[in-house]
């Protein structure tokens, strides 16, 4: 594996066919996910919504997402990622083509809860790449999958209006949101099977590395037990932030007594969880891990943080884009669904760039340089108004999300270097803590224009840019235990 070259067109070389699959894979997922933003004013009108009823779908879209990639990271360290992928392809298109059947305003807000389990796809293909990928290159070979997996989302935005104005047109009536959405549907289940045929969990003669126990992410120390359990904390707060939106306090989508339920099933799910935690940990707490099979549980706090400031506001902005060109400048849905994908786009080239600069540069001082440039990349979105040129204004989101997507690029280079049998975990929390922001930001949007939005997000960045000054450089190796019982040196840097 060390002899890969990262050459895109050499797709008969096995790992870049993996790569290739898995990034589609990833594509689908986030097509799939988002392909309700750009058809929000078909929506509002068949359904006759507010826009406090619009932003509570906003919502709802990337609510389950967080306790879902926790999840999906421990089933995909337990079972692999190409059955792990498979099934979740499977399930999206099922849920997506529910969605474009619903009735109701509650059956298009528990379906798009639902479809919130389609975006842990993500946290599946970067333990994939991290098994095809050694540590020089799995930086760039993460950025690519991240970045051209991403995109989908901007898929979604360029021609999910068109698919529906088409379906429109041919078959007449207000229903061609509905086959524009369950085409897309059609096509994740479709490829749930392409994918399955088509890849393996890791290159020939390697092995897959399984956590010791599952049920929990293990570390290595007991005060780093109880910082893994204060970092649980903000996801459960997240969803209780949720319910509280869609009870009559928001948008009066569920009573009072339902929100009083569903703080009682978090209350319950977290206690379940920090017992479940300490069960996986018991044997550390009690005897000590080796200093040889340690690794800094920090890494991945500072991480949780870097993401939920990055790939957090990513969503939130991706949800609110369009409307936001067709409230500012007036444009049709087609039209400012096309623009608003300028942000979504720059995936290609950001994500890559900013796993490549952090093989390259180094990881610390590369995501300090992205926070900076969010900030600023915020500050000037916050500006654009109607009297701005159109093109100057897509200039301005675009270059705001190549800091941005960097940003993302540069963390999950160093996700699959902290320990490798746990890289779907880790990747899961991480990936939780990027719809933690995206909750707490669509939140805050809710109760602000979009100028307070922007500028909002550009300060939290000051805490990214601290976070990252405590962030280690990957050296050395890091060892896992063979299923013989041999140890064996995975290089980390």
């Amino acid at each position: 594996m060390s002899q890969v070259k990262l050459n895109v067109l050499a797709v008969k070389n096995p790992s870049i066919r993996t790569l290739h699959f898995t990034w589609i894979a990833f594509f689908i997922t986030f097509m799939v996910w988002f392909n309700h933003a750009p058809l929000g004013s078909f929506i509002t009108e068949a359904f006759n919504l507010t826009k406090a009823q619009w932003k509570a779908l906003l919502i709802v879209n990337v609510a389950l997402t967080i306790p879902a990639r926790i999840i999906v990271g421990i089933l995909v360290d337990r079972f692999g990622p190409r059955l792990t992928y498979s099934i979740l392809l499977f399930i999206a298109g099922i849920t997506c083509i529910a969605f474009s059947l619903s009735q109701s305003y509650e059956q298009l807000a528990i379906t798009r809860f639902l479809m919130g389990f389609t975006g842990a796809g993500f946290v599946i293909g970067i333990r994939m790449v991290g098994e095809w990928f050694p540590a020089r290159q799995v930086g760039l070979a993460e950025g690519i999958y991240g970045g051209w997996g991403n995109f989908g989302s901007a898929a979604s935005a360029m021609i999910v209006p068109s698919l529906a104005t088409f379906f429109a047109y041919k078959f007449g009536g207000e229903h061609g949101w509905r086959y524009a959405i369950a085409t897309t549907g059609l096509i994740s289940m479709v490829y749930s099977f392409i994918y399955y045929a088509n890849v393996r969990n890791t290159p020939k003669g390697a092995t897959y590395f399984k956590p010791k126990k599952a049920g929990g992410l293990e570390v290595s120390t007991r005060r780093d037990f109880y910082f893994l359990l204060i970092m649980n904390i903000p996801m459960y707060l997240a969803l209780g932030l949720l319910a509280w939106k869609l009870s009559p306090s928001g948008v009066s989508l569920i009573s009072t007594n339902i929100m009083y339920v569903c703080y009682a099933a978090l209350l319950a799910l977290f206690i379940f969880q920090v017992t479940q935690l300490y069960k996986v940990n018991k044997d550390m707490l009690k005897n000590g891990v080796p200093e040889m099979h340690r690794y800094p549980f920090r890494q991945v706090a500072i991480l949780n943080v870097n993401y939920f400031i990055t790939f957090g506001s990513e969503l939130a902005v991706v949800s609110m884009l369009p409307f936001f060109f067709i409230d500012t400048f007036g444009l049709d849905p087609v039209k400012a669904g096309m623009l608003a994908a300028g942000f979504a786009f720059m995936n290609l080239v950001a994500r890559p760039a900013g796993g490549l600069l952090s093989d390259k540069f180094g990881r610390r001082v590369t995501m300090q340089i992205f926070m900076v440039g969010l900030a600023i990349g915020y500050f000037a979105m916050s500006q654009i108004g109607s009297a701005w040129p159109l093109a100057l204004a897509v200039g301005a989101t675009m270059m705001c999300s190549f800091f941005v997507q960097s940003g993302e690029g540069a963390v999950f280079a160093m996700v699959p270097l902290i320990q490798r049998r746990m890289t779907g975990q880790i990747a899961g929390m991480t990936g939780a803590y990027g719809n933690v922001g995206a909750v707490v930001f669509l939140t805050a949007f809710s109760f602000v224009d979009a100028s307070t939005f922007f500028l909002i997000i550009a300060a939290t960045s000051a805490v990214g840019f601290v976070a990252s000054m405590f962030l280690n450089e990957p050296k050395g190796h890091m060892s896992e235990v063979l299923p013989d019982g041999s140890v064996e040196l995975i290089e980390v840097g």
